[in-house]
């Protein structure tokens, strides 16, 4: 794996950095948001994983992970957030990250998220190269059809564009099981391949985005079951 490693903080750079040479991995690290901006428009391709923290100087995470995700919408990326930013969570997961961790971290917390997260997106780019690809859906219905090879999603033949990685996974697994009731552990588990121990805002901000997604092209399929869950019903699309 290249790691992109936007963190300000020399010591936990440091630190990480023989975390990543145990693990075989290769990792560039940035100290300042706009100098961590640059190295990935450089080679946008070349990154694997990009962990950002969101207090950076020059250029704060926020900006600079939605600066990222104007370029690349599969990048996967983990923020580094203080324990007690419960709405920079949120708001960093809405921008477009993929997960988060918050500091002060456990080194081998942060090797264990990067490996679940590098997993599901070596799982999406096997379903891109071995999902239908002649034109054919893997899911269909009357009004909705998504396809795994071309990771794209259509709402009454509109494509739902600028899914990420997650927010696509998130849709499929709801989408292949239409109107079964999912709790937020479930998706958890299922959609970022591990437990979360009971933090549910990381399904909540990806559903909201998705929601937004998805009503740009359409009526809204992703239905909340109080007090339970959510689950994707497209039956009275077109009533």
């Amino acid at each position: 794996m290249n790691i992109l490693m936007i963190e300000d903080n020399e010591s936990v750079s440091e630190m990480m950095q023989m975390f990543f040479l145990n693990e075989g991995w290769d990792a560039t690290f940035k100290y300042d948001g706009k100098d961590g901006l640059d190295a990935f428009k450089e080679d946008p391709e070349k990154w694997d994983m990009i962990t950002l923290d969101l207090n950076l100087p020059s250029m704060d995470g926020m900006e600079v992970g939605r600066e990222i995700r104007k370029i690349s919408s599969t990048v996967p990326i983990i923020m580094l957030t203080a324990r007690d930013s419960e709405s920079d969570q949120v708001i960093g997961l809405e921008m477009g990250a993929d997960d988060y961790v918050t500091k002060p971290f456990s080194p081998l917390t942060l090797i264990a998220r990067i490996k679940a997260l590098h997993r599901r997106s070596e799982l999406a780019t096997e379903q891109q190269t071995g999902g239908a690809g002649d034109g054919s859906f893997d899911i269909q219905t009357q009004h909705f059809k998504m396809n795994l090879k071309t990771r794209e999603a259509y709402l009454q033949n509109k494509p739902v564009e600028g899914l990420t990685p997650k927010e696509f996974d998130l849709l499929y697994t709801m989408a292949k099981k239409p109107r079964q009731v999912f709790t937020r552990e479930q998706l958890l588990e299922l959609v970022w391949d591990y437990q979360y121990f009971g933090d549910e805002r990381t399904v909540d901000a990806h559903i909201k985005k998705l929601r937004q997604k998805i009503e740009k092209v359409g009526p809204q399929v992703i239905q909340t079951v109080w007090g339970v869950g959510y689950k994707f019903d497209d039956s009275g699309v077109g009533q």
